[in-house]
């Protein structure tokens, strides 16, 4: 990953300018197309080989989904305001 850094070089004309714009598109690109696979290889399934395998992976997604329930459940109840969404009152 690379960090923001501030230029070194002073840019005297704009082809200059030009050459480092094309380079900083071609490092986002490339940077882009790596975040792709590493996303693409964490929200793929992955195929279960033996039946423990396939039973560790369906514990595995099912405490994932139950998270993910808590978590939007926590967050609505917490902000649900800004959804329009009344409190109840008990």
């Amino acid at each position: 990953m690379h960090s923001a850094k501030v230029p070194e070089k002073t840019y005297h004309t704009l082809d200059d300018i030009r050459a480092r714009k094309e380079q900083l598109a071609a490092d986002i690109q490339a940077d882009n197309e790596r975040f792709g696979a590493l996303w693409n290889g964490l929200v793929t399934p992955h195929k279960a080989n033996t039946k423990g395998e396939w039973v560790s992976a369906l514990i595995s997604n099912s405490i994932t989904a139950i998270d993910a329930f808590l978590l939007v459940r926590k967050l609505m109840r917490n902000y649900g305001h800004l959804f329009g969404r009344r409190k109840r009152r008990f």
